[in-house]
C-alpha cells in the first residue's frame, strides 16, 4: 500500500510540473539515459544569452526584433551522449515546435538551429550569416570542432553554398552543409507524389523531429505542420552519418536564432529531449503556449496624413483641365525617346494610324495569328492605302537595335519586295506600317477556296518575281540580307499578282565578306536547310534552299511536309524527287492546272531548278543570280545527274537527317485552310516581327 501511494504522489508531481511547464527528466545512469519535456516554457530552467527570453505567457523567444542581433536557449546540464570519449554516441531523439514571424511575410535576415555544442560558448554568437551558431572566419575549422545542428534556413547566404531561402540542412562542423533539402514534409506514401512544401517563415507553427540512430549510423529530420495527425510515416532527411566521432561524452543541446536588418521573432513553443533509444517524449501539444496576434504594420505619417493633402490640393487645382487633357491623349498615347528623332520620315504618329484604321476597328482586320493583328488603313492626303501590323513589344532584344535594323531595311527599295514605310511605338505594342497589297498573301490562292484560281502564267510570273527580290537582297544591296523565312505566306501579291517577298522580322544583315554569325535556329520546320539544323549559320545558301521549297509550293500545291499516314509524313522534296526519278516529273504538278493551260517545258524546268535549290550538298545550290538565269533561259539547267543528286542523300537529308532535331520543339504546323498564314518557329525573340500576314 505504501509503494503504490508513492507511485501515485510521484505522477501527480509530474502532472503540476507540466502544467506550469517546468522539464521533467528521466535518468538513467547506468546506461546514459535521459530525457526532458517542455511544454511551454514559463518558469523553465534554461540558459539564455543574447536577446532570447522568455515571454509572459511561455514562449521562448530567441530573438525580439533587435536588428542584426542572435540569441540562444541550452538545456542547462550537459547530457551524455556516451560512455565514454571513444566510445559509440547512443541513440537520441527530439522533437519541438517552432514559427518565424516577419514584418514582410517572404523576408528574413536568419533562419533558427537546433544545435548539439560542446559549450554554451559558442564560436558564431554574434555572427551574421551562421544562424548564430557557427564560427566564419578563417579559423573557423578549430572553433567549429564537434558542433551539430540542423537549420531550418530563411536566408540564402552568398557567402555559403545555400540551396535557398526556404530549406532544411544538416550541419556537422561547418555552416556548409552536409545535405540540404527545401522545406516540406510527406503526409502519404513518398511514391506517389505527395510532397508538400512549407514555408517556414509562414509565421504558422510547425513540428520537427531529429532522430539518430546509434546503431544503423543514420540521422533523420521530419517536418509538419501543427495540424497535422503527428508525425508523417517519411522523412524530410535521412543521411547516413556516423557522429561518434564528432561528439564527445557529454555535449550541451539549445538552439540558436539570429535576425538582420528585418524585424523577425523566432518562437519555440515546446521541446521534448530523449536519449539513449528510450521511448519518444512526445508533446502534448494542446497544453502548448499560443502566439501572440501578428501586429498590424505601422503605416508613415507621411502616408496617412501628408500624401493625402498633397493629393487633394493638386486635384483640386487642375481637375478639369487635367481629365479633358488626358481624354483627349490617351488614344494617342506613343513612346518616343530623343535617339528616335535621327529616324526622321520613318517614324509615324500612333494618332495618324488611329484614325487611318479608324480605330483599330474589327472591319478593318486583314489577318491575325500569333505573331499579332493586321489592320487595314488609309493615310494621308492624297490617300494611301498601307497595312498596320500591331505586334508585342516583349522582346529580349535591345528596341534601339531593333528599330535602327527596322530602319535599315525600310531603306530597301526593290520591286519585287513589300515596302516597310516606318513604324510607332505605343506601350507595350510595336506597329509597323506597310504598303497595301491588295489580293494578299499567296498561300490563301494556293491552299484555300480563292474566288480566283492562278493560273501557269500568274504562278511563274510571281515565282520570277520573288526570285528577282530574293537576288536583290543577296547581291543588289549595300549589305547581304538572308530573310530566314522564304515561304508562301510571307510572299504577297499586288493589284497586278505580281509576288512581293515580305516579312523581314528573321531577317539578318551582314556586311560583304563576313561570314554570318551562329544564331539560334529560327524559321519555320519544313523551309530549314538541313545544315542550319547542325550549324546554326542562316547564309543565302539556305535562303536558296527555303527558295526550292517554295517553288514545289507553287508549282505542285503542296504544303512543305504533308501527313500521308499514321505518324508518318511527305517532304515536298522527297515527292517531287519521286516522279523525277521516274523520269515524269511534270505529273507532280498542281492537279488544279489544266494540261492546256501549263507550259509543261516551263513546269519541268521549275521543278528541276527547285531539286537543284534544295540539294542536300549546300555548295551545289545556284546562288540566285543563277536563278534567275535559269529562270529566264539565258543559262541552260544543268543536268542533276551531274550533280550527285541521289535517292539516298534525300534519305538521308529529310528521312534519318532530322533525327537529331527534337521534333517535337521544332514542329509548327503550316496554317490551316483559308487562315492567312502560320507563326514561324523562333527559339530566341529575335525580332517581333515573327509570323506571316
Amino acid at each position: 500500500m505504501r509503494e503504490f501511494m508513492a507511485a501515485l504522489f510521484f505522477k501527480f508531481l509530474i502532472l503540476v510540473a507540466v502544467y506550469n511547464g517546468i522539464p521533467i527528466c528521466f535518468a538513467d545512469l547506468s546506461n546514459g539515459g535521459s530525457g526532458f519535456i517542455y511544454e511551454g516554457f514559463r518558469s523553465a530552467n534554461l540558459s539564455l544569452d543574447g536577446i532570447a527570453e522568455l515571454t509572459d505567457n511561455g514562449l521562448l523567444m530567441l530573438s525580439n526584433g533587435t536588428h542584426d542581433s542572435s540569441g540562444h536557449a541550452f538545456y542547462p546540464e550537459l547530457i551524455s551522449f556516451k560512455n565514454s570519449t571513444k566510445g559509440e554516441v547512443f541513440s537520441f531523439s527530439t522533437t519541438f515546435v517552432f514559427a518565424i514571424r516577419s514584418e514582410f511575410s517572404a523576408v528574413s535576415a536568419e533562419g533558427l538551429a537546433f544545435f548539439i555544442s560542446p559549450t554554451k560558448n559558442l564560436p558564431g554568437g554574434r555572427q551574421m550569416g551562421s544562424l548564430g551558431v557557427f564560427n566564419l572566419s578563417s579559423d573557423a575549422g578549430e572553433s567549429n570542432r564537434h558542433l551539430v545542428g540542423v537549420e531550418l534556413d530563411t536566408f540564402q547566404n552568398p557567402n555559403t553554398p545555400d540551396l535557398d531561402n526556404n530549406h532544411v540542412a544538416v550541419d556537422i562542423e561547418s555552416i556548409d552543409s552536409v545535405l540540404q533539402i527545401p522545406a516540406g514534409y510527406y503526409p502519404d506514401d513518398r511514391n506517389n507524389g505527395t510532397f508538400r512544401n512549407l514555408t517556414l517563415i509562414s509565421g504558422d507553427p510547425i513540428q520537427v523531429w531529429v532522430d539518430y540512430d546509434g546503431t544503423k549510423k543514420e540521422i533523420q529530420v521530419t517536418l509538419a505542420p501543427l495540424k497535422a495527425p503527428g508525425k508523417p510515416r517519411f522523412p524530410l532527411i535521412n543521411l547516413k552519418y556516423n557522429l561518434s566521432p564528432v561528439l564527445q561524452q557529454s555535449m550541451y543541446v539549445g538552439f540558436s536564432a539570429a535576425s538582420g536588418p528585418f524585424v523577425v521573432r523566432h518562437y519555440i513553443l515546446g521541446w521534448s529531449f530523449t536519449m539513449n533509444g528510450g521511448a519518444d517524449q512526445g508533446l502534448d501539444l494542446s497544453k502548448l503556449p499560443k502566439l501572440p496576434s501578428l501586429e498590424p504594420k505601422k503605416v508613415p505619417i507621411f502616408f496617412t496624413i501628408g500624401l493625402p493633402l498633397i493629393c487633394l490640393l493638386t486635384i483640386l487645382a487642375a481637375v478639369l483641365v487635367l481629365i479633358r487633357y488626358i481624354r483627349k491623349q490617351r488614344k494617342y498615347a506613343e513612346l518616343l525617346e530623343d535617339w528616335e528623332m535621327a529616324y526622321g520620315p520613318h517614324r509615324f504618329k500612333y494618332k495618324d494610324l488611329y484614325i487611318a484604321t479608324k480605330g483599330f476597328k474589327d472591319t478593318e482586320l486583314l489577318g491575325s495569328g500569333g505573331f499579332g493583328k493586321v489592320y487595314k488603313g488609309v493615310l494621308g492626303s492624297p490617300k494611301q492605302q498601307i497595312a498596320v501590323k500591331k505586334i508585342s513589344h516583349e522582346s529580349k532584344q535591345g528596341i534601339r537595335e531593333f528599330v535602327a535594323e527596322i530602319v535599315s531595311i525600310g531603306r530597301m527599295s526593290h520591286r519585287n519586295l513589300v515596302p516597310l514605310l516606318g513604324y510607332t511605338r505605343r506601350k507595350g505594342e510595336l506597329l509597323l506600317v506597310y504598303e497595301y497589297m491588295p489580293n494578299g498573301s499567296l498561300d490563301r490562292l494556293l491552299y484555300g477556296q480563292p474566288k480566283f484560281r492562278l493560273n501557269w502564267s500568274h504562278r511563274l510570273q510571281i515565282i520570277k518575281g520573288v526570285a528577282s527580290g530574293l537576288f536583290y537582297l543577296h547581291e543588289g544591296w549595300e549589305q547581304i540580307v538572308v530573310h530566314r523565312d522564304v515561304k508562301s505566306s510571307n510572299v504577297l501579291l499586288d493589284g497586278e499578282f505580281n509576288g512581293r517577298l515580305g516579312d523581314f522580322g528573321l531577317a539578318r544583315l551582314y556586311e560583304r565578306g563576313n561570314d554570318p554569325q551562329t544564331t539560334k535556329v529560327v524559321g519555320t520546320v519544313g523551309y530549314l536547310a538541313p545544315e542550319y539544323y547542325k550549324t546554326g549559320r542562316a547564309t543565302t545558301s539556305s535562303d536558296v534552299y527555303a527558295f526550292g521549297i517554295f517553288l514545289f509550293e507553287v508549282v505542285c500545291g503542296k504544303r512543305p511536309v504533308e501527313e500521308i499516314g499514321p505518324g508518318e509524313d511527305m517532304h515536298s522534296v522527297e515527292w517531287v524527287f519521286s516522279f523525277w526519278n521516274d523520269g515524269r516529273i511534270v505529273e507532280a504538278v498542281d492537279q488544279k492546272l489544266g494540261n492546256d493551260e501549263m507550259v509543261k517545258d516551263e513546269v519541268e524546268l521549275v521543278l528541276k531548278l527547285g531539286l537543284l535549290c534544295t540539294h542536300p550538298d549546300p555548295k551545289a545550290r545556284p546562288c540566285m543570280q543563277k536563278v534567275m538565269m535559269y529562270l529566264n533561259d539565258s543559262l541552260p539547267l544543268p543536268e542533276l545527274s551531274s550533280t550527285g543528286l541521289s535517292a539516298s542523300d534525300i534519305m538521308i537529308a529529310y528521312g534519318k537527317g532530322f533525327e537529331d532535331v527534337s521534333m517535337a520543339k521544332l514542329i509548327n504546323s503550316p496554317s490551316s485552310l483559308g487562315k492567312t498564314s502560320s507563326t514561324p518557329l523562333t527559339f530566341v525573340e529575335d525580332s517581333f516581327l515573327s509570323g506571316g500576314r
